[in-house]
């Protein structure tokens, strides 16, 4: 029986979305030196060392039904990030959309715009999801200003909601974009795309 989510390709003007393999391992290393993105302490983007790592749970991920992806930034052909579908729930067709990281030198360039135009495009229009949520740290405000510029509304904040590595209590944001918004946020995307922002 085929799974809700099955592995694909997406394709748009900046960028393509390729499922997420260890093959990606040298490209995403460089990409996310570009910026030092792991020493922002309310990230989870990966350190050099640990992409290994990072890659070998999102495809463990994959096999419970996520799909992790590369992130590949056309004009150039580099692999410029990752992002994923995940924490799925095929039952009531709801997933999160996050794990998103790119290269410094791409953030704030029209590529995650594009990025979430392409993946709530797949998963409202292909998958016939219900609902597609983002979560993000408290203190991460330019995270929390870019999903909320995607139309996407603050649901609510979950304090405590988990412990970091060395103690500290993480109040995560949750966001979400429900089937009925799908249209407005699709006409809120095409023109924020139409004007080349983030």
């Amino acid at each position: 029986m085929a799974r809700w989510i099955e592995p694909v390709t997406l394709e748009g003007d900046r960028v393509t979305l390729e499922p997420l393999t260890a093959a990606h391992a040298d490209d995403l290393i460089e990409a996310c030196q570009d910026g030092e993105l792991w020493k922002l302490w309310f990230t989870f983007a990966p350190s050099p060392e640990g992409v290994a790592a990072y890659i070998d749970t999102a495809l463990a991920g994959r096999d419970q039904g996520d799909l992790p992806f590369a992130v590949r930034h056309r004009e150039s052909g580099r692999v410029i990030g990752s992002t994923r579908f995940f924490k799925v729930d095929e039952d009531n067709r709801r997933l999160e959309l996050g794990h998103t990281w790119y290269a410094g030198r791409y953030q704030r360039t029209g590529v995650n715009t594009e990025c979430k135009w392409l993946l709530l495009r797949h998963a409202f229009e292909t998958l016939d999801a219900i609902a597609v949520e983002f979560r993000t740290h408290w203190h991460n405000r330019a995270s929390r200003a870019a999903i909320a510029r995607l139309g996407a509304k603050q649901d609510g904040v979950l304090r405590h909601h988990t412990v970091s590595d060395d103690g500290v209590y993480r109040d995560t944001v949750v966001f979400s974009i429900i089937n009925q918004e799908w249209p407005a946020v699709r006409q809120n995307l095409r023109f924020l795309m139409a004007r080349g922002g983030p």
